[in-house]
Order: structure tokens, then C-alpha cells, then sequence
């Protein structure tokens, strides 16, 4: 690709929420790859990912999409673990204090991080960091010095910030923190770029470069991508409100939830989760419109590439294949009842509310029997309801769960 051609395809799927910042940012980053080309050097590319929890969705790897395709421009990549940073939490997208992790807790979530981003990354040229290497040997009188570069107007006119205020409801002093040490990171690996979620503006924007320009570097080019939503095409993907796409969850069940997100979503999908350049997004949406292809073959298409980049070409064409014989030869029916899935329900409270089983014992015969599914997918046990789907219990009882 020509240096055109690469600002095309790694600024796609930014948002920045102010025009003219992505300008600014398109503009800095046109300017980092022609002086790379120039003096025949890798940008320092980075993303850091505080491991809070051990299992990645979708969403947690729209990042890494971004990462990889700096990769394979032939960048140099550093998948940063958080490993200090998640001991403060990032307040950015939260509307209360995070728990405090303990450093153990924290190391135990680090280690299933690597290995599922790999799954999109290349491991052979990805440098794996942990930040604790430099935040941890910063003194108070570094921290007050990094402090002196802000104020707390800045701090309090962020939204979360502003929204807490406003409510009355606690802001911790440490919580400030947190874009202080993620602002470092910058500055201790002398990063040319760093990728983040839209959630990441403050942090990124303004910690980052302004700590850089401190501290005699050149400011970040900062490449924020949107956030991806959920399998309802409306809300961020989220574990809490169920609309995720696992990345462990095996290929027949990735197929099948991506099968049930929204046509006005699939453009999102197509721009932040596929490996497919701009011009090849164009060309499906163009063929959309103009009726060449139908809306549903279109997301068929996005479904079988993003199960490849996790599964491999031969089960996303397994899948597909699945699919295909389960829901488009009529092994279930276009039309069922709806369902709306009430927070806290297990497998067999919906199955009983919705009269698909006369009594829970009825119901849990069911699951015991494997005669119950979910996309596809047997449900061998009652737990917290999986998320939405199309419920089948026995052979002809279908339920679309909302």
C-alpha cells in the first residue's frame, strides 16, 4: 500500500467525536508514516489492556484488529498488560469507583490474556510488556511531577467525572491516577502510536501527549477507534447486559450470534471486526443497496470472516454450512413467539414462563435429555440464561429470546 492507502485503512473505524481532532490526527499520522518510510524504521506502535477479567468478547479486540493491521504494514507492535493500571481501575467509561484488585488477582487474569490475543495478533511479532516494569519505580516525587501538568478542572469536566459531581456520588483521589500512569506508559516506551476505544479520548489525547511533550518527545498520534455494539446493535458490548460475542465460544455459536445482529449494525462490524480494507466494505455496501446482494448473504459473508480470524477458514465454512442447514432449509421456522429476557432468569425459568414446559422438573428433564437449545447449541445445564437467541425445546417448540 502506498502511505495514502495505509492512512485509509488504519484510520477506518476511528471516531474522535470532533471532526477536526480526526483531522489533526490523520494529518499527524500521514506525517509518522512518511518520516518511518523516510528513515526506514517501524513506528512504536502500542495497546494497553488492564486485565480485570479473564475472558475477551468481540468487543475487547477491535483494538487488537487495529494493532494487527499496523503489523502487517510491517510496524512494530507492544501488547501492553496493565498490570499496575488495573490495580486503579480506568474510570473512563464507569459511573462508580472501581474495586481495588489485588496484584495476584490481577497476574491471574493476565495470563489468559496473551493467549486469546494471539488469536488475532502474530505472535512472532508482537513484543508483550507489563507496565508495573516503570510505573512501579516511580516515586511520589515523580508522581507529583507528572501531577503538575494537570489540573483538576480537566479531571472534573469528563463526563463520568462531571455526571458523578453532579449526583453527589464519591470521586477518589486515585481514580485521577489513572491517566497519569497510563499517560506514562507513552512516555516510558517512546511510542509513536497508541490505539484505544473511543473511552480512551481523555486518556490518550490529552494524558499521553501532553506527558510526552513534558517530557521532550513527540506527541502520540492517538488512532481511537469506535466501540463495537452488542449482538442488539444498540448498546456497547458488555458481559452485564448479555449482548456479547464470546471469542472462546467455539465457531458454530460465534457464527450464529453474528448472524443475529441487526442489518443497520453490520456496518460497524464490517469496519472494526473484519480484516476487509475500506474499498472492499464499500463495495458489499454498494452491492447492498443496489440489490446485487441481499442483506442477509452480506452478513453472512461478515460472519464467516470474522469466525476465520478466530477459528480458521475450515470452521467458519463449517459453520456457515451449519447454519445454513439449520436455519435456511427450514429446520426451524422464519416465524416464533418472542420472548423478553428478565434480568436473573436461568435457562429454566424462561423455559417454564414461557410455557415450553408445564414445571421446572419437566424442564430440567429436558436440558438432562439434551433437548434443549440455544442457536444451535445444546444446553446440557440450567444456569444464569446465556444470552440472547433462538430457544428450541424438543423438536418443534422455537422461541426467539430478546
Amino acid at each position: 500500500m502506498n502511505i495514502e492507502e495505509q492512512v485509509e485503512l488504519l484510520m477506518q473505524g476511528t471516531e474522535y467525536g470532533d471532526e477536526d481532532l480526526k483531522k489533526a490526527m490523520t494529518s499527524d499520522l500521514r506525517e509518522r508514516l512518511m518520516i518511518a518510510q523516510k528513515e526506514n524504521r517501524p513506528l512504536r506502535v502500542y495497546c494497553g489492556y488492564d486485565p480485570t477479567s479473564t475472558d475477551l468478547h468481540l468487543g475487547h479486540t477491535i483494538t487488537m484488529r487495529k494493532l494487527r493491521q499496523f503489523q502487517d504494514l510491517g510496524h512494530e507492535v507492544t501488547f501492553l498488560i496493565g498490570s499496575y493500571t488495573a490495580l486503579v481501575g480506568d474510570p473512563s467509561d464507569k459511573n462508580k469507583a472501581r474495586p481495588v484488585l489485588t496484584e495476584e488477582k490481577v497476574n491471574e487474569n493476565a495470563l489468559t490474556y496473551a493467549e486469546q490475543a494471539f488469536r488475532v495478533l502474530d505472535k512472532e511479532k508482537t513484543k508483550i510488556r507489563y507496565n508495573g516494569e516503570w510505573l512501579s519505580k516511580l516515586s511520589l516525587v515523580d508522581l507529583i511531577r507528572l501531577g503538575q501538568n494537570f489540573t483538576v478542572q480537566q479531571f472534573l469536566q469528563r463526563d463520568n467525572f462531571a455526571n458523578r459531581l453532579e449526583k453527589g456520588e464519591p470521586i477518589y483521589l486515585h481514580e485521577t491516577f489513572y491517566a497519569l500512569m497510563q499517560g506514562y506508559d507513552a512516555v516510558a516506551m517512546e511510542t509513536d502510536v497508541q490505539v484505544g476505544g473511543s473511552d480512551q479520548l481523555f486518556n490518550i489525547i490529552v494524558a499521553g501527549r501532553k506527558l510526552q511533550e513534558a517530557l521532550g518527545q513527540k506527541p502520540l498520534v492517538g488512532v481511537i477507534t469506535a466501540i463495537l455494539p452488542g449482538t442488539d446493535g444498540v448498546q456497547r458490548m458488555s458481559k452485564s447486559t448479555g449482548n456479547i460475542v464470546p471469542i472462546n465460544t467455539g465457531a458454530n455459536d460465534m457464527f450464529g450470534k453474528l448472524m443475529s445482529v441487526p442489518d443497520a449494525a453490520m456496518s460497524a462490524y464490517m469496519r472494526l471486526a473484519t480484516r476487509w480494507t475500506p474499498h472492499e466494505i464499500e463495495q458489499i455496501e454498494r452491492d447492498v443497496v443496489s440489490g446485487a446482494l441481499h442483506p442477509r448473504d452480506a452478513k453472512m459473508k461478515m460472519a464467516h470472516e470474522i469466525v476465520s480470524i478466530f477459528y480458521g477458514e475450515e470452521d467458519a465454512k463449517s459453520a456457515q454450512e451449519n447454519f445454513v442447514k439449520m436455519f435456511q432449509q427450514k429446520e426451524i421456522p422464519d416465524e416464533m413467539p418472542e420472548y423478553d429476557l428478565k434480568p436473573g432468569q436461568t435457562v429454566v425459568d424462561v423455559i417454564v414462563d414461557a410455557k415450553m414446559a408445564e414445571s421446572k422438573s419437566k424442564a430440567r428433564s429436558l436440558l438432562d435429555q439434551k433437548g434443549v437449545r440455544l442457536d444451535g447449541e445444546v444446553i446440557a445445564h440450567d444456569a444464569p440464561f446465556p444470552h440472547p437467541g433462538v430457544l428450541q425445546v424438543g423438536k418443534r417448540k422455537f422461541l426467539r429470546i430478546k
